[in-house]
């Protein structure tokens, strides 16, 4: 899979040594990590997910990840500002960092979370644990989250102006299911989504990359005249105008 990973048209190649790996695999899981992160980029950003703060890992890892330099450290079940701010403690200058807010207690921090500073890039949506936390009666990763905590999430997100992500689709080979939930990430807004399996990652890169349609609509809007206007049978004012400057920009950084 590694080996794989550099060829493979995601934005980000994301590492795990969290759930992906067993309690008695972890120390081989973080020295093959390593050595894969210190051969060079797996993909246009490489991110390395290290065990949450709570676990007897966690230090380790971040010192692991200190030592291999991934462009970013993926922190779990993140519960507070200062859970981000002891980890980038430990690392360099120059390593970003993403919060997974996937538990009740992370939900209702995760405001100041995402204002916690510390080198934070992003807020990633986590569908299992949080529905695990709240008690949703599902058994599929993905399945039973709340439009609320979804809304929460990226609205904490924008606040402190950092991108917001949405955790994974574990049905494989369940393409419409992927789509319908990638297109719910992208309508909440949503920057993009993590995949699981190398299959969804053209679908999940078609429903968040705007259309030439789209853009050429966007660009037309932002030429009418200022103040309330009709156009193509819509009334647009200058909020419309926010609208279409948002998906441009949109475009220019997927390009």
């Amino acid at each position: 899979m590694l080996a794989k990973a550099p060829s493979l048209a995601a934005d980000e190649v994301i590492v795990d040594l969290e759930d992906a790996v067993a309690a008695g695999d972890k120390e081989t899981a973080r020295v093959i990590a390593v050595d894969a992160l210190e051969r060079g980029p797996l993909g246009r950003t490489t991110a390395l997910r290290v065990n949450g703060r709570s676990t007897p890992w966690w230090e380790d890892d971040l010192r692991a990840a200190a030592e291999a330099r991934p462009d970013v450290v993926v922190l779990p079940k993140v519960e507070s500002a200062e859970d981000v701010s002891a980890a980038a403690d430990l690392l360099p200058v120059g390593i970003g960092l993403e919060a997974q807010i996937e538990s009740a207690r992370g939900l209702v921090e995760a405001e100041r979370i995402a204002a916690a500073g510390a080198r934070l890039e992003a807020l990633v949506f986590g569908p299992a644990d949080l529905a695990a936390s709240l008690g949703v009666p599902v058994l599929t990763i993905g399945a039973g989250s709340t439009d609320y905590a979804f809304a929460r999430v990226v609205a904490a997100a924008r606040a402190s102006n950092l991108q917001v992500l949405d955790g994974p689709h574990a049905r494989l080979g369940d393409d419409l299911g992927l789509v319908l939930s990638a297109r719910h990430a992208l309508e909440h807004g949503y920057d993009g989504k993590w995949v699981i399996h190398p299959s969804q990652i053209e679908p999940v890169n078609r429903i968040f990359t705007p259309s030439p349609a789209e853009l050429d609509r966007a660009r037309r809007l932002l030429e009418t005249t200022g103040g309330a206007a009709r156009f193509e049978g819509e009334l647009v004012d200058e909020a419309s105008r926010k609208l279409a400057e948002s998906l441009l920009r949109r475009a220019e950084l997927l390009f």
